[in-house]
């Protein structure tokens, strides 16, 4: 005889959510915390904020990435390229000089070499920082800047820099190029600029 109970109702995964893309961090933000980070001698936490801006890296590659895939023998590079997770496609980025100095102190205080995991996992069963680890490292983060939560994500950090390159320069190319976007179409709908750049010419015409 068949049953008449019902399995209950799964709940919705974006229940009480905001779901849209995530907005990334003001320059101010960025030097708040990395001052605090600093101050505080938050060593891991200072080369993963800014390796995480300069590269542009969705977060399954930045945790992920190695000591050699930044490094040129002991030291860390001005550029890497690395190969995308979900795309496996390679994308190049740059390493700024603060986010240099930042990683060199992380890589020295470990003892880190070079085929080791640049963020070691505190949990056994994981070589390296989950996804799930640095979304929740990156929301106090965010609760220490006294921002909502619910307003930023990992991808605001893959967001921030790309999206401060194209209201600088309108070079959408280039900012597909350090997406790793196949498609320059995905990266106008990753930043929204058709819809900034209409406000802003809406904006500077008066009738």
């Amino acid at each position: 005889m068949a049953s008449n109970l019902k399995s209950p109702a799964r709940e919705p995964w974006n229940k009480g959510k905001i779901v849209g893309q995530k907005v990334p961090f003001r320059t101010k933000d960025i030097w708040v915390l990395r001052a605090r980070l600093q101050t505080e001698s938050r060593v891991s936490e200072l080369a993963l904020f800014n390796l995480g801006i300069d590269s542009k890296l969705r977060g399954c590659d930045l945790v992920s990435l190695k000591v050699r895939e930044v490094c040129h023998g002991d030291l860390v590079a001005t550029r890497a390229v690395v190969m995308q997770h979900k795309t496996q496609r390679p994308v190049q980025f740059e390493i700024t000089p603060v986010t240099r100095e930042a990683v060199q102190k992380w890589i020295k205080q470990t003892g880190l070499k070079s085929e080791d995991f640049l963020f070691p996992s505190r949990v056994h069963a994981s070589p390296h920082l989950g996804t799930r680890q640095y979304a929740r490292i990156l929301e106090g983060w965010v609760k220490e800047l006294g921002l909502d939560p619910t307003a930023y994500g990992t991808h605001s950090m893959r967001r921030t820099k790309a999206t401060l390159i194209y209201r600088r320069t309108k070079n959408s190319r280039a900012v597909q190029l350090l997406l790793g976007h196949s498609k320059l179409e995905s990266t106008v709908r990753y930043l929204g600029i058709e819809v900034d750049d209409a406000l802003e010419i809406a904006e500077q015409t008066e009738i």
